[in-house]
């Protein structure tokens, strides 16, 4: 007999329950929503980090102009995140020059176009651009693709096959080349075979032979001029006499680029079309008519085009597709530093950058082009000329206060001029030249110099003598062909030659001897803080916050405008740009005040600096931005 089932008992609402289930229940719906919406977002990130979705759009033939106006090529070392290297553009900026040429209306041009020019005589348009990244660094394609999708541009990627056996993590090997060649970005070039370097003098003649970049770079502070890429030249012996037969040296050629003809054809399945002659500007295609002859001749059988120059940008009809030209861009340049270049290589009407148009107001540009951006005043010169800008406000000053970091290159002129007339003639000028902090004074055009101190003296710095700079010459050298040694008794045999070269005593300044002065690069990096105070008939000047010994009088003590100025200056050398004529002047957080010697009580003219919240946000992303360096760094 079945027992009785008791049935369940009915559901019974108390007070208030309804309200709290449909309370939960909609609480459930928007977690769902937001947790589908969280996975949505990082779908979206993956996808971006690990996919290409866009395709890259070439120009329509339309586009192609009646005239012929040529192309320009541009090509940069390499990309990194910072660019604080002295080869290594930073992202941000790669992405503010490359925008920057979008927005004036440049075209990235193929390989294909290129020969099509030179060959079908197709025109192009009017503003055509042939971009290119060397030496085939895996940072550049990771911090560049992104740009070059946003901008719809396409690039060559050059790179040295002798990397790929040996699979430096640094460098793009070639199943990352097949895939960027997929994305539709990219197309493959080459800077030859291998990177190497022969006949490498060291400043003081001493003879280094041939290194490796490795070696090369341990060395190079202490380098001059006398160095060669390995197809250059004869290999030569201390003397400049040549080591090897002509016969020899041919071979050597050969092998060079039968190698880059085999690893790319096992590789990649073809050869590179493009290809770039390390190093450029010889005249030819080699230092001597016998190394020029024997590269002409492989460069002709395995390549359609080669890049046979550097340091200007223009390319037209009438050039040979085996002597073509690209600029290479520095990373500290400024945009209209890129601008300026291309517009007096091509003719092109330009448009300089102002940046910050409310703050430019402030200032009536005179010559050259400025661009005010991240509490810097850029200032960049014409070719082989100079830049200057007149503060609008306050422009009758007398006494006055300027804070100032002042950011250019080392070899170069960045001037403050003080109670100006408005067309220079009468002005107390203190500038930063050729790192040398120099004061002068001009009245009724006449000019003369009231103070002139190295910066290293001032600041205290120790300055060797040239017998020790020779010295830590010789012991560089030897600890480089140590850490590359090929076996454990050559390394010691060249540590034991430093240690005895770094213990040999020699003259020091102190003693008497010559101090060593060095030739000045044009790339050189400097910053410094720069303090001044105008008062009556006195300057003080404080750099970096050493004051000057004492304060310098002056006798232009009329009232007066304010001007910032830079000036290229002809005498730097490059062995990497031999063409760069424009420099950039580089002002930041500059400020301007009057009043009394305490800061609190002075009133702001003028600055160049973020305030309020702006300031407060910029601030956290500095620090947030040096976190993170530090961190890629550890």
């Amino acid at each position: 007999m079945k027992e009785k089932q008791t049935p369940p008992p009915l559901a019974v609402n108390l007070p208030g329950e309804e309200n709290f289930t449909k309370k939960k229940n909609r609480h459930k719906r928007i977690r769902v929503v937001a947790e589908l919406l969280l996975l949505a977002i990082m779908a979206v990130i993956i996808i971006n980090l690990f996919f290409t979705l866009k395709t890259y759009i070439p120009y329509a033939s339309a586009d192609a102009d009646a005239e012929d106006h040529g192309f320009i090529a541009i090509s940069y070392f390499g990309v990194d995140r910072m660019g604080d290297t002295s080869t290594l553009i930073g992202k941000d900026q790669l992405r503010r020059h490359l925008a920057e040429l979008h927005r004036q209306g440049y075209v990235t041009i193929s390989q294909r176009d290129i020969l099509d020019y030179y060959q079908q005589a197709k025109n192009l348009p009017p503003r055509a651009l042939y971009l290119m990244f060397e030496d085939g660094r895996r940072d550049t394609a990771i911090f560049a693709q992104e740009i070059m999708e946003d901008l719809n541009f396409k690039a060559t990627m050059m790179t040295y096959p002798e990397k790929f056996a040996l699979n430096d993590p640094k460098f793009l090997m070639p199943r990352d080349l097949r895939e960027m060649e997929d994305s539709s970005f990219w197309e493959m070039g080459t800077n030859g075979y291998r990177l190497e370097y022969i006949n490498v003098f060291d400043r003081y003649n001493n003879y280094l032979g041939e290194l490796d970049p490795l070696r090369f770079n341990m060395v190079r502070s202490y380098l001059g001029r006398k160095y060669n890429h390995y197809l250059m030249d004869y290999i030569r012996d201390a003397d400049g006499v040549p080591m090897e037969s002509e016969r020899h040296m041919k071979d050597r050629v050969a092998y060079d680029y039968m190698r880059l003809r085999d690893i790319y054809e096992e590789e990649l399945g073809y050869i590179p079309m493009t290809h770039v002659l390390m190093h450029a500007n010889t005249g030819k295609f080699g230092n001597n008519a016998p190394i020029s002859a024997a590269n002409e001749r492989w460069i002709r059988e395995l390549f359609p085009m080669n890049f046979n120059r550097e340091g200007f940008v223009l390319n037209r009809r009438d050039s040979s597709l085996y002597d073509l030209t690209r600029m290479q861009p520095q990373p500290y340049w400024a945009i209209n530093h890129l601008l300026m270049r291309i517009k007096y290589d091509t003719n092109e009407d330009l448009e300089f950058v102002t940046g910050d148009r409310d703050n430019r107001r402030a200032w009536d540009l005179r010559e050259g082009a400025l661009e005010l951006r991240d509490e810097s005043l850029l200032l960049t010169t014409l070719p082989e000329g100079r830049a200057y800008a007149r503060l609008q406000e306050g422009s009758e000053l007398r006494d006055l206060n300027i804070d100032t970091y002042v950011d250019g290159n080392a070899f170069g002129a960045q001037q403050i001029y003080l109670r100006s007339t408005p067309d220079l003639s009468q002005s107390i000028c203190v500038s930063l030249v050729n790192n040398v902090l120099l004061v002068q004074e001009t009245q009724q055009g006449s000019t003369r110099e009231l103070y002139r101190e190295k910066i290293p003296v001032i600041l205290g710095e120790t300055i060797p003598s040239v017998p020790e700079d020779r010295r830590d010459a010789m012991v560089r050298e030897n600890e480089a062909f140590a850490r590359y040694a090929p076996s454990p008794v050559s390394a010691e045999e060249y540590l034991g030659r430093a240690e005895e070269i770094r213990n040999t005593p020699v003259e020091s300044v102190e003693d008497g001897a010559e101090p060593y002065e060095g030739e000045q690069s044009f790339h050189r990096r400097s910053s410094h803080h720069l303090v001044i105070h105008l008062r009556d008939n006195a300057l003080t000047i404080t750099l970096d916050d050493v004051a000057l010994p004492q304060d310098i009088p002056v006798q232009v003590s009329e009232r007066g405008s304010i001007f910032l100025g830079g000036s290229w200056q002809g005498e730097a050398w490059s062995q990497r740009n031999l063409a760069d004529d424009v420099y950039d002047a580089v002002f930041r957080k500059f400020q301007v005040t009057v009043g009394a010697d305490d800061a609190a009580r002075q009133r702001v003219v003028y600055t160049s600096e973020y305030t309020g919240w702006e300031k407060a946000v910029h601030r956290a992303e500095e620090i947030w931005l040096k976190l993170v360096e530090w961190f890629i760094k550890l």
